[in-house]
């Protein structure tokens, strides 16, 4: 079946004063479907965005439509990340919101954000197309939770399902695959064959390990230009390699001083955690030595990032339960900054909510203090140890940047860099990899590595993906509905 034809002409946007988008010129004609990639900072979400006619752009955008009955002439974009408002209509949520229950009370259901995006549908075929994709992406269950209680993965297969819903006949979507299980993404990978099979023409931004059978170009951009369109086929992958060289970062890694020493990093016995009657964690038991490397696993809904959330002082059931961490029990006197202090911690949720309108600088140096901004005055020993860690991570130039004027990725890479900032006992890395490109996920694993050698600093790491896991990781926790599998031995280790 025929799909839609694009033809950019000279696209141009400007963006803080910057050229993100130099003269995009290219056709994807009738039955030709197009991947996106490129380095951190290329441009893609930016072309994707003109594309969508979602920001103002000079030059040309001509879409031609079909006369296909079945689908809608227009063009929907799932971004990455999804913002949403509860039922008081403001979107001021909190990172740590998911995790208190009386907070989800005025949070919209999956259910009825369904319902916002199917208003153009009779409601036969509302009722049938909304269970056929929640039952396909496995979220069916998850019909009336609230949106601030769903996991990362499931917050994303709900972005997936609702610019399905919509039935258009140009599908965008910007790193749809992040986020989600091995088994979601062969899921996904299927979904979309069969779309454009039926007339729905497929863009994504994506990498090569992402790319699904229907995709039938490629298109590569380098700091806003276009620097190959081309089959799928014929596409040279190694011009991506040939781009910035990041992989220098991880051989100027800063002086550091020894850990204080704990009987145990982590001791939890028989952990139940729940809210109402849905049981998310039960009865978990989990120690962790100091200098252990954790690989944690399970797939999306099973339970990790709730389990990582009484580890780092956001989940208050942790006083319900026989936690202690770094050899204090919890409940006991000791304050969430007592515990936050000895841990550097990044997240696909920590990232959500992260205020991006303050600066690099700013966003690195809150790592020394845990706050979600720079509130108080670096001392000159922090002020140094800052700035070592910027030049490690090559974002010296960047420093009065603000975090809203990078890209997804160069956000993240932020980010990680404020993760380590103070040196902490115990690094929490809950997908770090996410949205990062090769380059940047070669070289943080192998800073991950650089630092975990020969050291007694304590890692717990989660990723779906097998090439995203640092070779230090000894151990693994799997999650498996909230209940557990452990294996304490080094074996060859796999994502899922």
């Amino acid at each position: 079946m025929n799909t839609p034809c694009i033809i950019l002409s000279d696209v141009s946007v400007q963006q803080f004063g910057k050229t993100v988008l130099d003269q995009v010129s290219f056709c994807l004609k009738s039955n030709q479907h197009l991947a996106i990639t490129g380095n951190a900072g290329s441009g893609k979400t930016v072309l994707a965005k003109t594309i969508a006619s979602h920001i103002f752009y000079k030059g040309k955008i001509d879409i031609h439509f079909t006369a296909n009955a079945q689908l809608l002439p227009k063009v929907v974009l799932a971004e990455n990340t999804e913002t949403w408002k509860n039922l008081s209509n403001v979107s001021d949520f909190y990172y740590q919101q998911r995790f208190n229950s009386c907070d989800a009370e005025d949070s919209v259901t999956v259910s009825g954000a369904l319902e916002t995006v199917t208003t153009h549908l009779r409601a036969k075929e509302k009722s049938s197309l909304i269970n056929k994709w929640l039952q396909q992406l496995n979220l069916l269950h998850r019909v009336n939770t609230p949106l601030i209680q769903l996991s990362n993965g499931e917050q994303k297969k709900l972005q997936l399902i609702k610019v399905l819903l919509q039935k258009p006949q140009v599908l965008i979507l910007d790193k749809a695959f992040t986020g989600l299980d091995v088994k979601s993404r062969k899921e996904l990978h299927q979904i979309l064959n069969a779309l454009a099979a039926e007339g729905t023409k497929v863009i994504l931004i994506t990498d090569k390990k992402e790319l699904p059978e229907c995709i039938t170009h490629v298109a590569a951009l380098e700091d806003g230009r276009l620097i190959a369109f081309e089959s799928k086929e014929n596409f040279n992958w190694t011009l991506l390699k040939k781009q910035k060289n990041l992989e220098a970062a991880v051989t100027e890694i800063p002086a550091m001083p020894d850990h204080q020493q704990y009987p145990h990093i982590l001791d939890m016995k028989e952990v139940t955690v729940q809210y109402g009657a849905k049981v998310i964690l039960h009865k978990i038991s989990w120690e962790i030595m100091q200098g252990e490397k954790w690989l944690l696993k399970g797939a999306n809904g099973a339970g990790k990032s709730t389990l990582l959330s009484l580890i780092t002082a956001d989940n208050p059931q942790a006083y319900a339960n026989d936690i202690r961490l770094f050899g204090k029990q919890r409940g006991k006197g000791e304050s969430i900054w007592d515990i936050k202090k000895n841990i550097g911690y990044v997240s696909p949720e920590l990232h959500k909510y992260f205020d991006t309108h303050i600066s690099v600088y700013q966003t690195i140096g809150s790592g020394f203090f845990d706050t979600m901004g720079l509130y108080r005055k670096l001392n000159e020993e922090q002020e140094t140890i800052l700035k070592a860690w910027m030049h490690a991570f090559k974002l010296t130039a960047y420093a009065e940047h603000s975090l809203s004027a990078l890209s997804t990725g160069q956000q993240r890479w932020v980010l990680l860099a404020r993760a380590l900032v103070k040196n902490p006992p115990l690094l929490v890395l809950d997908e770090p990899c996410q949205g990062l490109d090769i380059a940047h996920i070669k070289a943080f694993t192998a800073l991950i590595d650089s630092i975990c050698q020969d050291r007694d600093t304590t890692l717990i790491y989660v990723s779906h993906y097998e090439d995203e896991l640092p070779s230090c990781i000894q151990f693994k926790m799997e999650l498996t509905e909230g209940k557990q599998l452990i294996k304490r031995k080094s074996v060859t280790l796999t994502a899922e």
